[in-house]
């Protein structure tokens, strides 16, 4: 080969080689649309704010994020897709405090630990409801009726049979001296198809989020008769607390978390953490939460964990005690 030739062949093929390295190995993630698993139906607690994180991530990371209801189970179809899915986080799901009862029901084996947390975004205490036309017109009544009339008398929905809302029922009952059993529990695909059966007539009682309950009592179909939190809502002031109006302790709430499936790759969780973060913050999610009356709330990492440890090891004892686990 003459000198010039060779020279310009090593030119040519440094060239090559210059463009190859500075190219990246990997395309940066997300590159394609991303899953978001919720465990239970459209247009309850849960399916809420999970459509407010689904439309501000995808500001976050440039990628459709697509919704997906997967119910059943009480809660074990949906949680299951999050954890079997592949870890590369393209499936992201809503992890509600479900996981933490469903594995002392016998129903699957998942546990908050078969989970990549991203961040708890959310806390809201339980609430008590009654069609508007209940004959009951406060906590108080219902309460003696459920002691003065015959076990089974009343039916309750709100979520799957050992879910948040059975075991909200349940620990308030006992705090009251009556036996959990004595309201019969008619599992649902969460608040708004048990609203919605008892509004028909389907149920006498709904335990769940005040703010799950929000567009049929303002609609005057729903009568709102307690609340289960250490305090009053700011978006039902006129609502009692259990403590208030029968001067129980019983207090309960339902989270809901941020996860992906277990093992995630760093660079792909750092991103998505950060992404989660943001949305939390933003002004839109602050004001989506205040103006429907969701409890805020923010915990991540080892914090995450403990809160989710200590929830786990409570629920057990008080499902236990209900005779709700096995």
């Amino acid at each position: 080969m003459e000198r010039r030739g060779f020279v310009k062949a090593l030119a040519l093929s440094t060239m090559m080689l210059a463009g190859l390295s500075s190219a990246p190995a990997f395309a940066e993630y997300p590159e394609r649309p991303i899953q978001l698993v919720v465990p239970w139906g459209a247009g309850g607690g849960t399916d809420a704010v999970g459509r407010i994180f689904a439309t501000l991530l995808e500001n976050e990371l440039g990628q459709p994020v697509n919704v997906v209801n997967r119910t059943g189970g009480s809660g074990v179809v949906g949680h299951t897709a999050i954890s079997s899915a592949r870890p590369d986080g393209y499936t992201l799901g809503v992890m509600t405090v479900e996981i933490n009862m469903m594995h002392h029901q016998g129903l699957t084996n998942l546990t908050y630990e078969n989970y990549d947390v991203l961040a708890l975004v959310n806390a809201d205490p339980a609430g008590v409801m009654v069609s508007a036309s209940s004959d009951y017109d406060s906590v108080e009544e219902l309460l003696d009726a459920i002691k003065a009339e015959p076990a089974g008398t009343f039916k309750a929905s709100g979520t799957g049979q050992g879910g948040i809302w059975h075991v909200g029922l349940a620990g308030w009952l006992m705090s009251e001296g009556v036996d959990p059993n004595k309201v019969t529990w008619v599992p649902s695909q969460g608040a708004a198809p048990g609203l919605t059966d008892m509004v028909a007539g389907g149920v006498d009682i709904v335990t769940a989020s005040l703010p799950e309950g929000r567009a049929l009592i303002e609609a005057g179909k729903v009568r709102a008769l307690a609340n289960m939190g250490a305090e009053r809502s700011p978006l039902f002031p006129d609502t009692p607390t259990l403590a208030e109006a029968t001067s129980s302790d019983w207090t309960v709430a339902a989270w809901r978390a941020l996860v992906a499936p277990k093992g995630l790759p760093e660079d792909v969780k750092s991103k998505l953490e950060a992404a989660v973060e943001t949305a939390y913050n933003s002004d839109e999610f602050q004001s989506f939460m205040k103006d429907r009356g969701f409890g805020l709330m923010w915990q991540s990492g080892d914090d995450a964990a403990a809160f989710m440890g200590k929830a786990d090891e409570d629920f057990g004892k008080v499902m236990k005690e209900a005779g709700l686990a096995q």
